[in-house]
């Protein structure tokens, strides 16, 4: 949620955008009021006032206010900032939901499962799909190096795999066990936290592929899901430490 201020702010640049005509502080403080955002006359006028003085507004004369491409600009941000923020708070909520032990669970029962998909991978793949394999890894860690979200190339990276093994029924089992599509970004930020680098593991695991070397891709794939149980295990701790 938006600080108070920039609450007030968000919603009075949003009415004053989405009106046909030039807003004042009489019309303003009613809008407001109807989305919940409960402001005086006065206070209305008074954020009109810091409007103008920022350049955020520019006055019709004794009609009222319009956005200016600045206020726009500001708008766009604040818009920004309360959908991360709203997400954010859908992401914990999700975090909260899962305890150590599902999450240990889920990750036993991959290691299980993406263990044969990564040995048959390294016997069927096709260069093409280990083509594909690499610039999947090369734009995650790109992702990750800027600190943005790489869940959706974790999940492109695993299913290329359990596509290359040519095993339908372990194709099927293990798209069954990944099918919370939340667990994917609460895995990538505890890793996040605990500062752990995802990509490299998937960088290990698809050289064995491509030297066609079915046990040592196995083993790769091994270590990935135990350094990700040992990624959870740690946060926890992190977690009840602070």
């Amino acid at each position: 949620m938006l600080p108070e201020r920039d609450q007030q702010e968000y919603a009075a640049l949003q009415i004053i955008a989405q009106s046909i005509s030039p807003v004042g502080s009489g019309y303003l403080s009613r809008e407001m009021g109807r989305i919940g955002v409960a402001v005086s006359e006065a206070t209305a006028g008074r954020i009109l006032n810091r409007f103008d003085q920022s350049g955020l507004t520019t006055k019709i004369g004794f009609q009222g206010r319009t956005l200016t491409e600045e206020g726009y600009s500001r708008l766009k941000d604040l818009e920004s900032r309360a959908a991360r923020n709203q997400q954010g708070e859908e992401f914990f909520s999700v975090l909260g939901s899962q305890s150590k032990e599902r999450l240990v669970d889920i990750l036993i029962a991959r290691k299980a499962i993406e263990r044969e998909l990564a040995r048959l991978a390294a016997i069927h793949a096709t260069k093409e799909e280990i083509q594909e394999m690499w610039a999947v890894q090369k734009i995650q860690y790109e992702t990750f190096s800027r600190d943005m979200e790489a869940a959706e190339q974790d999940v492109q990276f695993h299913r290329l795999i359990a596509k290359a093994a040519r095993n339908p029924v372990l194709y099927s089992a293990i798209e069954m066990i990944r099918q919370d599509g939340q667990l994917t970004p609460v895995l990538e930020y505890i890793r996040k936290t605990v500062h752990s680098i995802i990509s490299y593991d998937h960088a290990q695991i698809i050289r064995a592929i491509e030297n066609r070397d079915p046990r040592l891709a196995e083993e790769a794939m091994v270590r990935h899901i135990e350094s990700l149980i040992h990624d959870v295990n740690k946060y926890w701790h992190y977690v009840e430490d602070n």
